[in-house]
Formats: structure tokens, sequence, C-alpha cells
């Protein structure tokens, strides 16, 4: 009598991806903690935004923006090749569609750098398409006070006096929509902020929808 072949173990379905999108009024520190999550989480990759403004100190094209000129921007924007895109401080950014699903669809998880306009874009994106409603995860970070956001955009020494107040009035109308992201954090410290992110993706990754049922 012939012994039956063992049964193969069930194939283990791979964890959907997750699509970490961090918002921030600007100087809150949503930078770092994209670079902070990266360097914590190798697995992870950046989803890359466009721009038109000039490179700052220290950024290089391909890694922290694609810097475009205006015209290429149009063009881009004309040819429907941006998920989203807006003109925040004069300056224009966009998050080209291939760049992030190319990345979803390879399996990655993917870290995303938007302000408060891009976010409200990506989630009613997100209604229509099953990709991205499945995987977005969205955070708002933000300072304890804007006396403390003011004096980080001053400690960060790139900005006029004009240019500081125009981030300040903005930011006053971003932090108000703090209610439309699943999730708050408070920023304190740079670890303290990292420590909290990264809970916050832990939890997500084990949300029952998105799991592997367990074996029976």
């Amino acid at each position: 009598m012939k012994t039956p072949a063992p049964s193969s173990p069930p194939e283990k379905r791979a964890r959907p991806p997750l699509l970490i999108l961090i918002s921030a009024p600007s100087g809150a520190g949503k930078t770092t903690l994209v670079n902070l999550l990266l360097a914590a989480q190798p697995q992870m990759t950046r989803a890359i935004t466009c721009t038109t403004r000039e490179p700052r100190p220290g950024e290089q094209a391909g890694v922290d923006y694609y810097f475009l000129t205006a015209a290429d921007f149009l063009q881009r924007v004309q040819a429907g090749n941006f998920l989203e895109h807006a003109t925040v401080h004069g300056h224009s950014y966009g998050l080209l569609k291939s760049e992030l699903l190319g990345k979803l669809r390879a399996g990655r998880d993917v870290l995303l750098n938007v302000d408060v306009q891009g976010a409200h874009t990506i989630r009613e994106q997100a209604k229509t398409e099953p990709e991205l409603h499945g995987a977005l995860v969205s955070i708002f970070l933000t300072t304890p006070s804007l006396a403390l956001l003011e004096q980080r955009l001053r400690n960060r020494g790139t900005d006029a006096e004009a240019v500081i107040q125009k981030r300040l009035a903005v930011a006053r109308q971003e932090i108000a929509q703090w209610k439309h992201f699943d999730y708050l954090v408070v920023s304190g410290d740079k670890p303290e902020d990292l420590r909290r992110a990264l809970a916050i993706i832990e939890a997500e990754k084990m949300r029952s929808a998105r799991s592997a049922p367990p074996e029976v």
C-alpha cells in the first residue's frame, strides 16, 4: 500500500502593502520623521514628489524630489500624469501616478510626505481606487502649539520673515484639518515621534483585513 504523499502546506498570502501618508504644517518635522522611518524600516520605500522649487542645500534630484521646470510640470499636468498636484507657497508640487502605484504593486510599503491639500486629494482618490483605499493610512503630525512651530521655522534659518509669516498663516488653517486623518501625532522629540509612528504602522499591519488567516 502506497503511503500518501504529504500535502503541501498552504501558500502563505503576502500581506498587502501599506501607503503611510504623513502630513504636517511646514516646520513640524514631517521630512525628518519620514527619514527616521526609512532608516528604521529598510523594507519601506518613499514616494518621491515632483516640485518646481529650487533644491535646498543637501537635497538631491531623484532622492528628495524630482525637480522640474514650470513648463515640464505643466506638460505633465495636461497629460494627466499626476495623482495629485497643488501650488504651495508659490511652487508646484505633484505626485506621479506611476511613482506611487508602481511601488505599491511591487509589494513595497510606501511612505508619502505631502501637505494637507495633497492629503485631501489622495483621500478622495482612494474612495474610488481600491488599491489606494486598501493601503492608505494617514497620519497628521503637528507641534503642541503654533508658538513652537514658529520657533522651529526660525531655527531652520532658510526663510525670510515674510515667508515665515505666510507659512504660519497657512499652518493655522492646516492644523484645523487634523480630524480628517486616521491618526494625530503631537510632536515631541525625534525618538518619541518615531516610536509613535512605528506603533501606528505595526498596528495597521495587524488589522484583520490585512492579515493572512491562521492555520487551523
